[in-house]
């Protein structure tokens, strides 16, 4: 069974030829991902998650199955996680041999095939255990390529040769060094006599002369042993051991060829395809262990219904933000809500409400739950269907004071015209906040021309907004997107309840301002009744 293109994040060698060459990557970046948090929950060291995006259907189920054998298995990550130290100490041990020029190094060569079959038995391990519930395509074809190759006598020679180069080296306790001296006695020339299986000992010449046993004495010095590097810089100890592991590269040298004639036909072959695959497993790992934390927290995850990418289509039920509720105590819940962008119905949505009520929380909750799907992961919600988008863009605050700042303006309204440049009916927009910047009519009126393009463009947007003004415009837009085959916009309101206590439920509802400050104002004492009891006292 050949692994060359093995992966596990794409099906076959055509569909990573595809995502490499860029046929079905979506443009979602890093920017995008920090702002709708995701890297708060999982940050990648070896490639960035960026890379991992996908608009093909096969591969997201092909992904879907590999995490639900993952959840189902919790060994599966445990033993790719204990992997990876694995294979980057093997990354690290090739490093060093191509710094030093020094491919026939004995020792180093022995090491690398310790350290492939130790992938080998914990994978071995680890697969085999988890073999009988594995029901995905991508860890099945791992599982039993695996024991096929600790079955082969490829694999069986292998473990038969290091055993006994292990042992012959095992077994050196002792180098014999002769070394030529000039007539000032300082040393000119040396050379190794002999590798031993016994240790010297400490001894004197005096000790020596009366058991007058030299022959068989070989082991024992005429003089006390000093320890190794004793008075010695870095630089000479350094210099000692490479002398030492020369002398011995030199006097295996016959074994080191055919040694390496083994490494390099088989294990090199069959190691690469491991290294190959760790910015995979650093991803499925990490990502796995998101969807677990989340499962054992007792939120709901679901395996999404991938739509096409025509229909444009985002339903989620009981949607909820994966990282806020990661970030919560374990007896707080998150608020799920239900979420629909459809082209018979709406596609795109003005999301109002009172200040930390949910509008900012559930603008990312969708992108995330976007993310996730295009990722191949679970999605968070008790059920979805969602097409595919060919970009995901977002137009969040920039962490500037809401002032009345005409430079500030003008850098947002720039990031907005920057969207227009790229965006598609397959998008998802995602505005929260945007045009906070100024003042309430220019914002409304941009806001306004905002939607009018993105309505035209037909792409699924979310606009959440402190812009409750822009209701009064909703029937307008409409009137003259419809009439031009543009898409329809509606109005959402983050919820709340008496007294001004949020709710964070998002309903289907004109936005009225006033009853926000009016709930607000009564839960302070700054209604004008109250006030009037106040002042009286």
């Amino acid at each position: 069974m050949e692994l060359t293109f093995f992966s596990l994040l794409y099906p076959n060698e055509q569909s990573q030829k595809d995502h490499f060459s860029g046929k079905y990557c979506p443009d979602i970046d890093m920017y995008t991902l920090d702002e709708l948090g995701l890297l708060e929950a999982f940050d990648l060291k070896n490639s960035k998650v960026e890379e991992y995006f996908t608009i093909d259907p096969t591969v997201m189920r092909y992904r879907n199955e590999m995490f639900a054998d993952m959840l189902r298995c919790p060994t599966l990550g445990e033993t790719l996680s204990d992997l990876m130290p694995i294979l980057s100490d093997i990354m690290e041990l090739r490093r060093l041999e191509s710094d030093s020029g020094d491919t026939h190094d004995y020792l180093s060569s022995m090491t690398e095939i310790e350290l492939y079959i130790s992938c080998i038995e914990l994978l071995q391990g680890g697969l085999s255990q988890a073999r009988p519930y594995i029901k995905g395509e991508a860890f099945t074809t791992l599982a039993d390529r695996i024991a096929e190759l600790a079955d082969s006598d490829y694999y069986r020679e292998l473990n038969a040769r290091l055993a006994e180069m292990t042992k012959r080296v095992r077994d050196i306790k002792s180098v014999t060094i002769g070394v030529n001296l000039d007539a000032q006695l300082r040393p000119v020339h040396a050379g190794v006599l002999s590798i031993n299986p016994e240790a010297f000992k400490s001894g004197d010449v005096i000790d020596k002369i009366l058991r007058l046993n030299f022959k068989n004495d070989q082991y024992t010095c005429i003089a006390n042993l000093v320890p190794f590097g004793k008075k010695q810089s870095e630089n000479q100890k350094m210099a000692l051991s490479l002398a030492f592991n020369s002398a011995i590269n030199d006097v295996y040298s016959d074994s080191l060829r055919s040694w390496k004639k083994i490494v390099q036909s088989y294990v090199l072959e069959n190691a690469d395809f491991l290294l190959g695959l760790m910015p995979e497993i650093e991803f499925v790992t990490k990502a796995a262990a998101m969807q677990k934390a989340l499962a054992e927290r007792g939120c709901t995850l679901s395996v999404p219904e991938i739509r096409p990418m025509s229909e444009r289509t985002f339903v989620a039920t009981d949607l909820y933000n994966p990282c806020v509720a990661l970030k919560l105590a374990k007896d707080e819940t998150v608020v799920p809500n239900d979420v629909e962008f459809t082209k018979d119905s709406v596609m795109i949505w003005v999301l109002t409400g009172p200040n930390r009520g949910g509008k900012s929380v559930i603008t990312c909750a969708i992108g995330l739950a976007q993310v996730m799907m295009q990722l191949g992961m679970y999605v968070p919600a008790a059920h979805a269907q969602i097409s595919p988008c060919d970009a995901i863009y977002t137009h969040f605050p920039t962490g500037a004071d809401d002032t009345i700042d005409k430079g500030r303006l003008g850098e947002e309204c720039a990031r907005l015209g920057e969207i227009f440049d790229n965006v598609s009916a397959d998008t998802l927009v995602l505005l929260d906040e945007s045009l906070s910047s100024t003042g309430s009519y220019e914002a409304s009126y941009i806001a306004a021309e905002v939607l009018a393009g993105l309505a035209r463009v037909g792409c699924r947007c979310l606009f959440s907004t402190h812009l409750h003004e822009l209701a009064a415009e909703i029937d307008r837009l409409n009137t003259e997107s419809l009439s031009a085959g543009g898409s329809r916009i509606d109005t959402l309101v983050a919820g709340i309840e008496g007294e001004g206590k949020r709710s964070f439920k998002i309903v289907r509802a004109k936005p009225d301002g006033k009853s926000y400050a009016r709930d607000i104002a009564k839960r302070y004492g700054l209604t004008f009744d109250s006030i009037l009891e106040k002042i009286s006292k």
